[in-house]
């Protein structure tokens, strides 16, 4: 924005270079489903119009923004990454589309997702294998894939993600960015394919480069909206990202979650980045929710699996035979769970509310490793092992993400380093409920103390 002031260029300079990194990093990466480039080229030139005659209004005038393709654009297609959608095309925007747009955001493109928002990958039967800007035989992370690889790649400095089970954490520690998963019901979820494909589960928010980006994105989608039944009626809120700092500010840290197996590489970089922390300011201890081990199974699959299911079950086998086989082995799974089962997982999924409540009242913060490995081969749905510890291939590598949405807790992943083969590693900050504050404080502070957004992969045309 303040190159816009300075006239130093126009948005119809700044998008056609971004349509132009897009075009590079798709062909890269497959970070793209939808181009909408024309339509971008002439909003830029409306809006480059009215700054000239000082009429452009909103934070975000002239701003190229992605939306990951489980987010409606109004006229142009929602595939989803799901072959049972190829003819969608929504008639409305998403609330979230419709808040940028009216903040002066410029919609370059939908990003690439998998079927249904359902893995931590971004690949699918419609758009094939998305992989990482940093290096292109490794996953790029998803399920908003294509926004995270997008972003770290110099297509824009914000993208629209979605997060079930970690969707917005994942990519962008993957990709090295920063993400956000706001409170539930904080952002508006309507119209769009995330509520009925994870109705407790899912969150939307902003993958950027920077935390001031973050904040600013969010003010601007947070909002109330009837037609989401879990959206807050919260007033607008403005967040602070200077770097001040972490006095008095006191942060829990917990390397495993008492049962996780994370690589050692990824808990090197921890530690430093909880010295950093300590440097800051922050008084830095050694504590976590204490949750049941047996979480994963117990609670987060019955409940996940359950939802996926739900969202399709109008379909028939045939239906989903151009479905890819893990994901009917989830929708087969969530048929399988009894509604007994459901609400049983409703309980014990309270009862690690309970907990992380307990550990808010000692603690401001939480911090962990977002993901427990680095970026692994593209194509896969996951690892099985993790230092020679077995670990569930689906979900059982990113065992920090989808707790906290269990919990409805925000969550943010920054970048704290890179692994022996020079892949990102990330640092996850959680909250207790609304306070999002916290978490800018703590990752501008961070932000500061290790600049992030001065590194880039070799994709990036910059």
């Amino acid at each position: 924005m303040a190159g816009y002031r300075r006239k130093a260029f126009t948005p119809r300079d700044v998008v056609d270079d971004t349509i132009v990194a897009l075009q590079a990093t798709n062909e890269a990466c497959n970070a793209v489903v939808t181009p909408m480039y024309e339509q971008a080229r002439a909003e830029a030139d409306r809006v480059t119009a009215e700054m000239k005659a000082g009429e452009a209004k909103g934070p975000l005038a002239g701003v190229p923004v992605t939306i990951k393709d489980l987010v409606f654009v109004a006229g142009v297609p929602a595939y989803g990454g799901s072959p049972m959608n190829r003819a969608f095309v929504p008639e409305a925007d998403a609330a979230v589309v419709s808040a940028l747009k009216a903040a002066g955001a410029i919609i370059t493109c939908k990003t690439t997702t998998c079927e249904s928002g359902y893995k931590l990958t971004a690949d699918s039967p419609v758009t094939g294998t998305t992989r990482n800007p940093w290096h292109q035989g490794r996953t790029s992370g998803g399920s908003s894939g294509g926004a995270a690889a997008g972003v770290a790649a110099g297509c824009g400095p914000i993208a629209i993600g979605t997060d079930g089970v970690g969707s917005i954490r994942v990519p962008a520690s993957f990709c090295g960015v920063f993400g956000l998963k706001p409170t539930f019901g904080l952002v508006p979820r309507s119209p769009g394919f995330s509520p009925p494909s994870w109705a407790s589960l899912a969150h939307t928010g902003p993958i950027t480069r920077t935390v001031a980006d973050a904040a600013l994105t969010l003010e601007i989608i947070a909002a109330y909206d009837l037609r989401d039944p879990a959206s807050l009626p919260v007033s607008p809120r403005r967040f602070d990202t200077n770097a001040a700092p972490l006095n008095g500010i006191r942060i829990g840290a917990s390397a495993d979650l008492g049962y996780a197996a994370v690589s050692p590489d990824v808990l090197a970089a921890f530690g430093k980045a909880l010295a950093i922390l300590d440097t800051c300011g922050a008084e830095v201890t050694m504590d976590g929710p204490g949750l049941d081990p047996r979480i994963l199974e117990h609670t987060l699959k019955p409940i996940a699996f359950t939802e996926q299911a739900a969202a399709v079950a109008s379909k028939t086998t045939a239906d989903l035979a151009s479905s890819e086989p893990d994901y009917r082995d989830v929708v087969t799974a969530g048929r399988n769970y009894s509604g007994t089962d459901y609400v049983e997982a409703g309980y014990r999924r309270g009862q690690a509310r309970s907990a992380f409540v307990k550990l808010f009242e000692r603690v401001d913060a939480l911090v962990t490793p977002t993901v427990a490995v680095t970026a692994f081969e593209a194509g896969r749905i996951g690892v099985d092992t993790i230092d020679g510890n077995k670990v569930d291939p689906h979900l059982g590598w990113s065992p920090f993400t989808w707790p906290i949405n269990l919990a409805g807790l925000p969550a943010a992943t920054l970048p704290c380093g890179f692994d022996r083969d020079g892949l990102p590693i990330g640092l996850q900050i959680i909250a207790p409920w609304l306070d999002e504050p916290t978490i800018f404080r703590i990752a501008a502070a961070f932000e500061q103390a290790q600049p992030w957004s001065k590194f880039w992969p070799q994709v990036a045309l910059r």
